[in-house]
């Protein structure tokens, strides 16, 4: 199976939580319809990525990177690469290679989507279509700041740094989840 047709039977069967994010499930769902390359950065001006929110074993705190080029507190994650077969597997690539801790499991079903303006591809008209999941982080992970970040921390998810709406609406998410 490509990365593609699991990006697409994955949004097909998850069961959006309110009628906000059900609009976004179809919106990429007629994307993918549309673009064989929507799981690739040269897809301009839109193509999905996929991230992970990274949360403590006890689901008390998060992790979060202060992204070098936004300059925003933000969950890991990113584009998709050639090697992803599934957006799982995506996210997961990106939350290890961001947070560096081994042994993180990603929940299989997303917890939201966002659609996002990001300059990307040399556009400024650019929109990651983000599937956003899950990440828990094993007892006593310690984190390794990567190139990708000027920052990486653990907040308690009542004391989450200045960040946006999106960032605040996944840590919402990931509480309900986890029934935090």
């Amino acid at each position: 199976m490509s990365l593609h047709a699991d990006a697409y039977g994955l949004l097909d069967g998850w069961a959006a939580p309110d009628p906000a994010q059900d609009a976004l499930r179809t919106d990429y769902l007629a994307h993918l319809r549309a673009r064989p390359d929507a799981m690739e950065r040269a897809c301009l001006p839109h193509h999905l990525t996929a991230s992970a929110l990274v949360v403590s074993e006890d689901g008390t705190e998060v992790l979060l990177t202060l992204h070098r080029r936004l300059r925003r507190w933000l969950q890991t994650g990113g584009h998709c690469e050639d090697g992803d077969v599934t957006v799982r597997g995506a996210a997961l690539r990106e939350a290890t290679e961001e947070s560096g801790i081994a042994g993180l499991r990603v929940d299989p079903v997303p917890l939201r989507l966002d659609r996002h303006p990001v300059p990307c591809g040399g556009r400024d008209d650019a929109e990651h279509l983000d599937v956003q999941m899950l990440a828990i982080a094993p007892l006593g992970a310690v984190a390794a700041i990567s190139e990708e970040s000027l920052d990486l921390a653990w907040f308690g998810v009542e004391a989450l740094p200045d960040t946006d709406d999106s960032v605040r609406a996944l840590v919402a998410a990931a509480r309900s989840r986890l029934g935090t």
